[in-house]
């Protein structure tokens, strides 16, 4: 068994992107531009991210036997990712004969960049954990596009560095924090798992558990950086926001990559800033993420 520097579990979606004048709200109808396919998922996108930056990578995941699981696992493995994790479900039978599809994500990105996502799993609810491989690892990637029961087992399994982003949120059990070193959530997700809707995000972050620190990304304000006693704040670099979409899956992976070469939390945010901050200046999800020779 190979020892990877990053295995990501997590989910592999095709996104079909379209930019809009303004996020859609309930009831309204919005005239947008021509739509686009991509590769996506949070989990497919930590993994290319995490590829680029030079590391050896592989994914543990699920596609459907469709044309779109080929197009996703050809995507990955132009990307040097090993994709002898991901499980690739039968093709339709005749009680069925959509057989389980592989996971869309529908996205609209607004004239600012932000983006609004709306996920359909497929068969992101249907991953196995390779477990000699997560076991292998010297860090594990994890995401909650996909059930729970995987991200806790996964967790479980991993001796690297474990690092959870809580997204999209959900609730996370205490079993699962007290066995994740790094903690990467937004605000909202923050809160969310507090079981808040407003507070100190600080204090908000020392109380939840994690055996490592907690890294709250803010968008264009950049992180926050919460260790025990200690919180840092690392500012965003500006540029011109063109699309959001994978702005976060790049952040952690770059996270790992600088933790990986013995970085503290907080030199590691600085990087993965960067690397976000290039992220956004390109539409796309997976075609959006930087290379590491393009980052100077």
């Amino acid at each position: 068994m190979n020892t990877f520097d990053i295995v990501v579990v997590g989910s592999l979606n095709v996104d079909v992107t379209v930019d809009v004048p303004q996020a859609p709200s309930a009831g309204q109808t919005l005239l947008g531009g021509d739509s686009r396919r991509s590769g996506g998922g949070k989990g497919g996108n930590q993994a290319v991210a995490a590829a680029r930056l030079g590391r050896r990578t592989a994914m543990v995941g699920a596609v459907g036997g469709d044309g779109d699981g080929q197009f996703l696992l050809d995507l990955l493995r132009a990307e040097n990712i090993d994709v002898s994790g991901v499980v690739q479900l039968p093709a339709g039978t005749r009680e069925n004969p959509a057989g389980i599809p592989t996971g869309q994500a529908f996205v609209f990105v607004d004239a600012d960049g932000d983006s609004t996502i709306v996920v359909s799993p497929g068969a992101n609810d249907h991953v196995e954990v390779a477990r000699e491989l997560v076991a292998s690892a010297r860090c594990v990637l994890l995401q909650q596009e996909v059930p729970a029961a995987v991200v806790e087992e996964a967790a479980s399994v991993a001796n690297g560095l474990v690092v959870l982003n809580p997204a999209p949120a959900r609730p996370v059990s205490a079993s699962l924090l007290s066995s994740v070193d790094v903690l990467v959530p937004n605000r909202g997700e923050l809160l969310g798992l507090a079981g808040v809707d407003r507070g100190d995000l600080v204090q908000l972050a020392q109380k939840l558990g994690t055996r490592g620190p907690v890294v709250v990304t803010l968008g264009s304000q950049g992180c926050l950086v919460v260790e025990d006693e200690r919180s840092t704040r690392v500012p965003a670099e500006q540029v011109k926001a063109v699309d959001a979409t994978a702005a976060g899956d790049s952040f952690c992976a770059a996270i790992a990559d600088a933790m990986l070469d013995g970085a503290d939390v907080v030199e590691a945010a600085r990087w993965a800033t960067r690397v976000a901050a290039v992220t956004v200046t390109r539409p796309g999800a997976m075609a959006s993420l930087p290379k590491r020779a393009e980052l100077g």
